[in-house]
């Protein structure tokens, strides 16, 4: 497995590999990706249940598009958020997203769910988002930098093993919850 550089980096953008990237985003060996304007939040209207991760269940949610101004994430609040760039990995192409370090210094975390299989195309990336604060709220806006994506070249998958093929998060054009 090698890591992508910079021109590697300007190669996968002019390739369609990653779409609507701003060139001045593209860093030595990352891509910085912005935070797309839909979010899921936890639904506290509904009484508390307990979601089964083993059968695939969504907690309770409620899809919403932030406003220009963006949403207050509390303290210890969850939500499901999405990429403004989409992604199409050829099957010798892996992505691993990271938080900034801005981001993280305030107190934001994105959960561990990072991790791009080759093959995987036609989407942008749901993140997990958390504001780990114990007494202070975050504003989070549409179009802010978020993070950055990191790209590895590997041997080329077989089609049939492509996430391409056996993989459920293909083609979102927005912020997904769980899918059977």
């Amino acid at each position: 497995m090698s890591l992508l550089s910079y021109y590697e980096l300007c190669q996968l953008v002019e390739d369609g590999v990653i779409t609507d990237v701003d060139p001045k985003a593209i860093n030595a060996a990352s891509i910085d990706v912005r935070l797309g304007n839909e979010i899921v939040v936890e639904d506290v209207n509904v009484a508390a249940t307990v979601v089964s991760i083993r059968e695939r269940e969504v907690f309770p949610a409620v899809k919403l598009t932030m406003p220009e101004q963006g949403y207050i994430l509390s303290p210890g609040e969850f939500i499901l958020a999405h990429t403004v760039e989409k992604f199409n990995l050829p099957n010798d192409i892996v992505a691993e997203f990271k938080l900034k370090s801005s981001g993280a210094r305030t107190g934001l975390e994105n959960a561990l769910a990072t991790w791009c299989d080759c093959g995987w195309n036609g989407s942008v990336l749901t993140l997990e988002l958390k504001n780990f604060l114990r007494r202070h709220s975050l504003r989070i806006t549409p179009g802010m930098y978020i993070g950055q994506m990191i790209f590895y070249r590997v041997s080329e998958v077989p089609a049939e093993r492509s996430y391409a093929t056996i993989g459920r998060y293909n083609n979102d054009a927005s912020v997904q919850t769980v899918k059977e």
